[in-house]
């Protein structure tokens, strides 16, 4: 943590000034738009992509060096792709991040506890992260994602990453909170906390060009979110987590408030540094600010690779300009956990909770 720090007044700077410029410390890489589930809350399967290959992935993290704290490994489903381990054990190598983050359908039972095997035993200066998404109990969850089977393929892909028992490996469970199921949050929390993962995370349901999504009404009303997450808020601090789960809680319970202050106000709440401290890379090079918007800023296929190009090209100062200026807001959970680390008075409030023992 103490590293990360360090780092903040540098991208304070890097917002107010355009000076020193930085690349990202939070970067998602999406490995691919294929899914094998159908989420009401996601359309991202319709996407199309000539998907950077491993060669390719390898000059991307070469380029990008040693500047990452956090990174994610995203979808469409990760593990659909066969060469998943070589990927994230190439990113370790070159880039040394100290997070990895893996999300998970959990379909594929047999394929995400191996490679997550073998890429927690290849990445041992890294914390791996892999939150298996259940958005219902039973039937609920299948209805939500249109996969018949899938809520008992979940809890099985969960259960076998448990007993994994690696000392760099956290198994949480991940939420989507759409119209779909925010009347049922207190009672699959209920359930689903008797499962003893590592950390419990929940996020929004958004409409956004990422998941081709716009337009749908997913995203709950106010009230609604708010009474799921005041919930929340109050279980969570009675639970017994590892390090990783009080960090994570700590966070999520400022995290559950800034989403509804967005949501009721409609604005950005604290400062956002997406495109600055956060990006994200499209399954075909393209690099996105905001992920939100997918707007590219170029394509590193175009760019040797180098993500430098891009990243401090007259494009990309443009978009940051624009997000600087408040001209969008989300409560992208990603983005918000590291608008949440330059925001001092959040960072107090994430310091108490832990302190008072809540995180």
């Amino acid at each position: 943590m103490l590293n990360v720090i360090s780092r903040l007044p540098f991208y304070f700077l890097y917002r107010y000034c355009g000076w020193p410029e930085r690349l990202p410390m939070n970067l998602t890489f999406s490995v691919s738009y294929r899914c094998n589930s159908r989420c009401k809350t996601c359309n991202i399967h319709r996407k199309k992509a000539e998907e950077l290959t491993t060669g390719e992935w390898e000059k991307v993290f070469r380029n990008i060096g040693k500047s990452l704290f956090w990174a994610t490994i995203s979808g469409g489903e990760p593990f659909l792709r066969d060469d998943l381990c070589d990927l994230v054990c190439m990113l370790y190598d070159q880039c040394r991040p100290s997070i990895i983050n893996i999300p998970t359908n959990g379909l594929l039972v047999d394929r995400v506890p191996e490679y997550v095997q073998r890429i927690a035993d290849h990445c041992l200066e890294s914390q791996l992260v892999i939150n298996v998404s259940i958005d219902g109990i039973g039937k609920e969850h299948d209805e939500i994602r249109c996969v018949p089977g899938n809520y008992e393929r979940a809890v099985e892909t969960f259960y076998r990453l448990k007993r994994l028992k690696e000392k760099n490996l956290s198994v949480g469970i991940h939420t989507v909170i759409s119209r779909f199921n925010v009347s049922r949050i207190p009672a699959i929390y209920e359930q689903l906390k008797d499962l003893r993962p590592d950390s419990y995370i929940t996020e929004i349901a958004e409409e956004r060009n990422e998941l081709e999504t716009i337009g749908t009404d997913i995203t709950p009303s106010v009230e609604e979110y708010g009474a799921a997450v005041d919930f929340l808020t109050r279980h969570l601090q009675k639970g017994s987590l590892n390090r990783v789960g009080k960090l994570t809680r700590a966070f999520r319970m400022e995290y559950y408030q800034m989403v509804k202050n967005i949501l009721k106000e409609k604005r950005q709440i604290i400062p956002c540094y997406a495109g600055i401290a956060s990006g994200q890379i499209a399954p075909d090079g393209d690099v996105w600010m905001c992920c939100v918007k997918a707007e590219s800023a170029g394509n590193l296929r175009d760019n040797e690779y180098n993500l430098r190009k891009i990243w401090y090209s007259e494009n990309a100062r443009a978009m940051r300009t624009r997000i600087k200026n408040g001209k969008c807001y989300c409560p992208l959970a990603n983005a918000s956990y590291t608008n949440m680390l330059h925001h001092t008075k959040t960072l107090w409030r994430v310091g108490w909770h832990l302190v008072r023992g809540n995180g």
